[in-house]
């Protein structure tokens, strides 16, 4: 059976496009919503998100811990972020190889925004039959596309939760102004 290449799912935030973005392209802070990831270090010394940023993500599942390494492919403020995983390790990403996209957009609806979340299979050269064999046990019987789906739509609900409860989020501010870069 071919595989699902890619999932998506949205959510409404009561939030400027501007303060979700920059709470999203901060690879350091995904930790906060996402089931499998614990956070983040960028590589280099400019920090704020930038197409060419890289960072290596740290992830858990179950009892399985792994590092990938990360470039931003797309850093457009409000309006989108995106990066590609192309390479994993235990400790130190070091098997190299497509192996997806994670991307963020970005919609202002009536003094919100839709944020869309969308996951892609980069593994384009692994064989459908072995990607959903890998996939089942990695992931206790699920194709990573099933997967991912679920993950996604805990982490915009996690993200909505959180930024709704803040009192800053709706403009990105706090009491006393714009929040620092």
């Amino acid at each position: 059976m071919p595989r699902t290449m890619s999932v998506s799912d949205s959510i409404v935030i009561h939030a400027a496009p501007s303060a979700v973005y920059e709470q999203l392209s901060d690879p350091t802070a995904m930790g906060r919503w996402s089931p499998e990831n614990r956070g983040a270090t960028v590589l280099g010394e400019h920090r704020g998100a930038h197409v060419g940023m890289v960072f290596e993500g740290r992830n858990k599942r179950g009892a399985f811990r792994w590092t990938t390494k990360c470039t931003v492919t797309a850093a457009d403020e409000g309006e989108r972020f995106a990066f590609r995983v192309h390479a994993i390790g235990a400790k130190r990403p070091r098997l190299r190889g497509p192996i997806a996209t994670w991307e963020y957009r970005f919609e202002a609806v009536e003094g919100s925004t839709r944020v869309t979340e969308i996951w892609t299979d980069d593994r384009r050269a692994w064989p459908d039959l072995l990607a959903n064999t890998f996939d089942r046990i990695a992931t206790r019987g699920k194709t990573f596309a099933e997967f991912q789906r679920g993950n996604i739509r805990t982490t915009l609900e996690r993200l909505k939760a959180a930024l709704e409860q803040d009192g800053t989020a709706a403009t990105g501010h706090g009491e006393d102004g714009p929040r620092p870069a």
